[in-house]
C-alpha cells in the first residue's frame, strides 16, 4: 500500500510544481512593463494597427491652458467604426498606447507618455499659442487631431532660493546584550549556584543634525505690461542667475522664497543592551543589569534667511498683492518704488 501511495503522489507533486512555476512565470511576465504582447493578450492594451478606427480627438483634462514651466497630460480619444471609444494610457487610463501615435508640438514639447510641457522662460511662449497635432501612422486615412493650447499666467509661480537642509545625524549603535549565566545544580544532594548574567553594554549617542544652509540675497524687479488685461513682468536675480516670470494679477501669484534651510534631524540614541539572565541553580544566579540607552542627537540649527530687495514700477503698485515674499530667519524685505523699464 505504501508503494502505491508513493507512486501516485510523485506525478501529482510534479504537476503542482509545474503549475506553480507556470503561474509564477506568468505573473513575472505581467509585472514587466515592457511586455506589451502580454498586456494586449489580457485585454489591458490594444494595437491600433489591428483596431478599426473611425476618428481621433485630443484634449487637456486639466483645463484648456498651460502656464510657463507647467506640465499637463494629454488624452487622445479614439472612436472605433462601431461607435465604441477608447482612450490613451496614462491620464486617460485607457488601452491605447502612445507609441502607436505620432505627436507633433510647437512652442511646447510632448514626451513619450503624452505629457505636455511649456518652457519656464515666458519669452519663448509670450504672445503665442501652443499647438499639438496627432496622427495614427497605422491609419493614414484618419484625419489629424489638432489642439490649440492658450498660454495662461493666472498660475501660482514659485521662485525658490532657500538654503539647503542640514544633514541628518547618524543613529547611535545599540549596546550588546549580556551573556546568560551558566547553569548550576538544583540537585538537593549536590547543589551548586547558577552563574550571574553579564551586564549589557551602553548604547552610543546619536549624532547631532547638521546646520541648515543660509539663503542667498535676492533682487526682484517688477514692471507692468499695461493693456486691457495688465500683466506683471518680474525678474528675480540671485547667485548670478536671472529668472523671468509673467504673472496675471487676476488670480496669479509669484512667491519668492529665500528661507534659511532647516536644520538636520538628530540621530536616535542607541538602545542599551539587555542584561543576561542568571543561570539556574541553588541558588540561581543574578541577572545582569541592562546598559543605558544612548542620548538622541540634537536637531541642527536653521540657516539664515536671505535678504530680499524689491524694486517696482509705480504703475505696478496696484497689483503688488500678487507678489509674495518669504525669507524666514532673514531681515525684513526692502521695497523701492522707481521706474522700471520693460524686462523684455
Amino acid at each position: 500500500m505504501s508503494r502505491f501511495r508513493s507512486l501516485t503522489l510523485l506525478p501529482i507533486r510534479g504537476w503542482i510544481n509545474t503549475s506553480f512555476a507556470a503561474c509564477l512565470g506568468a505573473a513575472l511576465l505581467l509585472a514587466l512593463s515592457g511586455c506589451t504582447s502580454m498586456k494586449v493578450h489580457l485585454g489591458m492594451k490594444v494595437y491600433l494597427a489591428k483596431t478599426p478606427v473611425a476618428s481621433i480627438a485630443v484634449n487637456l483634462p486639466n483645463g484648456p491652458g498651460i502656464a510657463p514651466g507647467e506640465k499637463s497630460a494629454l488624452v487622445v480619444v479614439v472612436t472605433e467604426t462601431d461607435g465604441k471609444t477608447i482612450q490613451t494610457e496614462g491620464a486617460g487610463k485607457g488601452k491605447v498606447m502612445w507609441k502607436d501615435l505620432t505627436v507633433t508640438a510647437t512652442v511646447a514639447t510632448v514626451n513619450q507618455k503624452g505629457v505636455l510641457t511649456l518652457p519656464k522662460d515666458p519669452r519663448i511662449s509670450d504672445g503665442k499659442l501652443a499647438h499639438v497635432s496627432i496622427t495614427v501612422p497605422s491609419h493614414p486615412d484618419i484625419h489629424i487631431a489638432e489642439l490649440d493650447i492658450p498660454v495662461r499666467y493666472n498660475y501660482a509661480f514659485v521662485s525658490n532660493y532657500s538654503g539647503s537642509a542640514g544633514s541628518s545625524g547618524m543613529n547611535g549603535s545599540d549596546g550588546m546584550d549580556g551573556a546568560s549565566g551558566s547553569s548550576g545544580s538544583m540537585d538537593p544532594n549536590n547543589p551548586s549556584p547558577g552563574g550571574n548574567g553579564g551586564n549589557g553594554t551602553d548604547g552610543s549617542n546619536g549624532q547631532d543634525g547638521g546646520p541648515g544652509g543660509d539663503a542667498s540675497a535676492v533682487q526682484v524687479r517688477i514692471a507692468l505690461r499695461a493693456g486691457s488685461h495688465p500683466l506683471l513682468q518680474v525678474g528675480v536675480s540671485a547667485l548670478g542667475k536671472d529668472k523671468l516670470y509673467l504673472v496675471d494679477p487676476q488670480g496669479g501669484t509669484l512667491t519668492v522664497k529665500a528661507d534659511g534651510g532647516p536644520g538636520g534631524s538628530g540621530g536616535r540614541g542607541g538602545r542599551g543592551g539587555r542584561g543576561g539572565s542568571g543561570g539556574m541553580g541553588t541558588p540561581s544566579g543574578s541577572s545582569g543589569s541592562s546598559g543605558s540607552d544612548g542620548r538622541s542627537g540634537f536637531d541642527g540649527s536653521p540657516g539664515k534667511g536671505g535678504s530680499i530687495t524689491v524694486t517696482y514700477d509705480p504703475q505696478a503698485k496696484p497689483y503688488m498683492a500678487a507678489i509674495r515674499l518669504s525669507n524666514k530667519g532673514g531681515p525684513a524685505p526692502v521695497f523701492h518704488e522707481e521706474p522700471v523699464a520693460p524686462l523684455w
